[in-house]
């Protein structure tokens, strides 16, 4: 052996994924689509329920769809190929309101 190292380095060449802005806020959610998130952790059911409730409420000319993922993270649909379904879902909705169930 020569008593030399080689040095790696853990970081990968990668494309960066440009960043994007945040969208802009609504000024108002009256005849809006909002978009329930339900990931698969247990509380986030009754927790979005109880928000749809207050939403209808407050927001009657609201309309609310649910998306039912039986997945703990949201990034996880990638991997089970539930990207269409959700990219179907997500171009209908205005905004998205997402409960983490814990």
């Amino acid at each position: 052996m020569s008593g030399q190292y080689e040095v790696l380095s853990p970081w990968a060449e990668a494309d960066p994924v440009p960043p994007k802005g945040i969208s802009p806020r609504l000024t108002d959610l009256a005849g809006k689509k909002i978009g329930l998130f339900a990931n698969g952790k247990r509380a986030s059911r009754p927790i979005l329920t109880v928000v749809e409730k207050k939403l209808r409420q407050r927001y009657p000319t609201a309309e609310i769809s649910w998306y039912m993922s039986r997945l703990s993270e949201a990034a996880d649909i990638e991997l089970v190929g539930k990207v269409a379904s959700f990219e179907e879902w997500i171009k209908g909705v205005d905004a998205v309101i997402l409960a983490v169930g814990d």
